[in-house]
């Protein structure tokens, strides 16, 4: 009986370290429980800001800048002068032109009383066909010759009206480069100056295809996602966030096949000015979800494209599979399938565990 009782004590003790060794091999791990939630994920993306219209203005006609009407950076409204070009060779020209149709209106009143003579003389037979026929030749030439030179005084009326370069939109002037005396013509590569309507500021940024369907299929169309979409913030290139919120209008029907990008324009109204033209910020992107399970993108890990977690079940990790929300924010995901409410999970470091880990959590 002592052997006996000697033999199960051994037994026991032996068990008994084996369980010491295994608590002292056990780790403390945080951990969270899911619950469902409604959330606003916000994505970022980077942004190039253009103006509602964006005019380069050259001149039409050559000759050299006799005025500048405006200063550099100023508002500016449509039909406002900004630019004046010699003038005199242009009006020169026009009253040339204005000449030549005087004197071929007159000239035209001759050969008319001309043919309508050689008409009588022709109906009394005193001309002949040919006489009538050539007196008519020279009325239609002497209409021509009117023609073209009302022609000639259109043209040079509208480049005399192109010497004064005005602006065809409200906007900002842009810097100016150049100065009175500069001589100019309409082949010049670099614009007298650019005029930008920044009352309405786009910011144009790019999602993936993949993303561009994700929104097709959420939304049902291209259409009803434009219309549905909520409204986007954007934050300033200095960091800060901007006072109004815009609206997506507008989505590329092509796809980038270079960068395999969906082009995205945002409006957002400027009425302080704090856009410009040229200039950059982050769109954001608001997603609304309700009642859905949320969780740290920490508590992920992925192999082969796919999303796993780990689970605590009865004190040991055991990797699942999930199915996660295609948007996210870069730090949270919306889990579509794969977890309950109320499952136990690793809060982060699940990139380091394995099956079958026994943990202590931070609940315990």
């Amino acid at each position: 009986m002592k052997k006996l009782m000697g033999i199960l004590g051994a037994m026991f003790l032996l068990v008994a370290c084996q369980n010491s060794g295994q608590q002292k091999q056990a780790s403390y791990y945080n951990t969270l429980v899911t619950d469902t939630a409604s959330c606003v994920l916000y994505s970022n993306y980077t942004a190039t800001i253009s103006g509602k219209q964006y005019v380069d203005i050259r001149p039409q006609v050559s000759g050299v800048i006799t005025d500048i009407c405006i200063n550099e950076g100023a508002h500016v409204k449509k039909g406002q002068l900004l630019f004046v070009i010699d003038q005199v060779p242009y009006k020169a020209a026009l009253e040339t032109a204005e000449a030549n149709v005087k004197t071929a209106r007159a000239k035209l009143e001759t050969v008319k009383l001309t043919a309508e003579s050689k008409q009588a003389l022709y109906d009394r037979q005193v001309v002949s066909l040919f006489d009538l026929q050539t007196a008519r030749n020279s009325l239609a030439e002497a209409e021509a010759e009117l023609a073209q030179a009302k022609a000639q005084e259109i043209n040079a009326r509208n480049d005399l009206s192109y010497t004064e370069i005005r602006s065809p939109v409200d906007g900002v002037a842009s810097m100016i480069p150049y100065r009175v005396g500069a001589l100019v013509s309409s082949t010049i590569t670099e614009p007298l100056v650019s005029v930008a309507d920044d009352s309405e500021i786009y910011a144009y940024f790019s999602l993936t295809e993949t993303q561009i369907l994700d929104l097709m299929q959420l939304y049902g169309s291209l259409e009803q996602a434009l219309r549905n979409m909520p409204a986007v913030g954007f934050k300033l290139s200095n960091g800060k966030m901007y006072p109004h919120e815009g609206r997506i209008d507008a989505i590329s029907g092509t796809v980038d096949a270079s960068t395999g990008a969906v082009v995205l324009r945002a409006v957002f109204p400027n009425s302080e000015g704090w856009l410009r033209n040229g200039g950059n910020g982050t769109v954001i992107l608001p997603t609304s979800r309700q009642g859905v399970i949320i969780i740290p993108q920490a508590a992920t890990y992925e192999i082969q494209n796919k999303t796993f977690v780990y689970k605590v079940v009865g004190g040991y990790t055991q990797s699942t599979e999930i199915d996660v929300f295609k948007l996210n924010d870069g730090q949270n995901y919306i889990v579509e399938s794969g977890l309950e409410v109320g499952d136990t999970l690793i809060a982060e470091g699940a990139g380091l565990l394995r099956d079958s880990v026994w943990v202590k959590t931070n609940q315990e």
